[in-house]
């Protein structure tokens, strides 16, 4: 996700591939009539939504994001814009209502920018980084219920070895979750130094040594579990792809390779002939309605890495609706 603009601050990821990318599909009239409409389905703090709006002084946004904050944040910077702008505060699996409420039943793009936003990590008291101490918290939407917290010292060891497993692809999981629960029986776990002190002692020395911080796959794996990033991907990819006009286009950016693995689903499921093998001719309706934008996962370039350290991790996928369903 993006972070302020300005000096020692950092731009948006991969902004100008993006601007790129999305641009044919809102140059153009909108295809259901009227206005372009793009969608910013994790508006963080809304630089990738100012470069599309100031590129395009025709384009209506529809922002959406789970934390109050960013959506506060975001409609400050983008007040120049309050006309052409619709922020919501959702999850983006309600993409689909968010677009029925607004009377879209059509979109010319969407951008999706998963992943924890700047100020989420900086901001100690949100309990998303193991490098600060701070209440074990991790909610994207500060009005749920479950934290972070929660899921430490009241899921079983079962359910913490399968998130870990799974969400943080941490090697060590039932090591990691049955040192958790040893240590919750004699006092509750709540601070993110205390976590990231027992993942560190539940990890063997010789692994300890390398590959960065060892509590990093365990937070990564908690705060998925908290905000239910992979479920909500799941539900609002192909509801943006659903909503894509003839001509419109996604655009994904994802920074572990679990929500770059459904991206990467996702498109290829829209983007293939699902002719019967054999046939002489292609059967119409088997005919792929989205093609491809993007060879594979693009990477940030060099340029983009000195420029922006936090998009180290990045990757691009992109589609184009080719074809509407009859």
């Amino acid at each position: 996700m993006d972070d302020t603009t300005g000096p020692g601050g950092h731009v948006p990821v991969l902004l100008e591939r993006v601007l790129e990318l999305l641009g044919p599909a809102l140059t153009r009239p909108s295809q259901a009539g009227g206005e372009p409409v793009v969608v910013d389905a994790n508006l963080g703090l809304g630089g990738h939504s100012e470069a599309l709006l100031a590129a395009h002084p025709s384009l209506h946004l529809i922002g959406i994001d789970r934390d109050p904050f960013a959506i506060e944040f975001s409609a400050r910077r983008l007040s120049p814009y309050a006309d052409r702008i619709t922020l919501v505060h959702a999850s983006s699996a309600d993409l689909a209502d968010v677009l029925a409420r607004a009377g879209r039943t059509t979109v010319d793009g969407v951008l999706f920018d998963l992943g924890v936003s700047s100020p989420q990590l900086d901001e100690a008291e949100r309990g998303f980084a193991y490098s600060y101490d701070a209440p074990l918290d991790m909610r994207m939407d500060t009005e749920q219920e479950l934290t972070a917290e929660k899921v430490v010292n009241t899921y079983s060891a079962a359910e913490l070895t399968r998130i870990l497993r799974e969400y943080g692809e941490e090697r060590f999981a039932p090591r990691v979750a049955s040192l958790i629960i040893k240590e919750r029986a004699k006092e509750a776990i709540t601070s993110t130094k205390r976590l990231a002190e027992i993942v560190r002692e539940a990890i063997p020395a010789a692994t300890r040594r390398t590959g960065g911080n060892p509590a990093k796959r365990t937070f990564q794996a908690l705060r998925i579990e908290v905000n239910a990033e992979l479920s909500a991907l799941e539900v609002a990819l192909p509801a943006a792809l659903d909503a894509l006009a003839l001509g419109g286009r996604v655009v994904v950016l994802s920074y572990h390779s679990l929500e770059d693995r459904l991206t990467k689903q996702a498109l290829t499921a829209r983007t293939r002939d699902t002719s019967p093998p054999g046939l002489p001719v292609p059967l119409e309706a088997h005919q792929p309605r989205f093609r491809l934008l993007t060879r594979g996962a693009e990477l940030p370039s060099e340029e983009e890495l000195a420029r922006n350290p936090r998009a180290a991790s990045a990757r691009l996928r992109a589609a184009e609706r080719i074809r509407v369903d009859d």
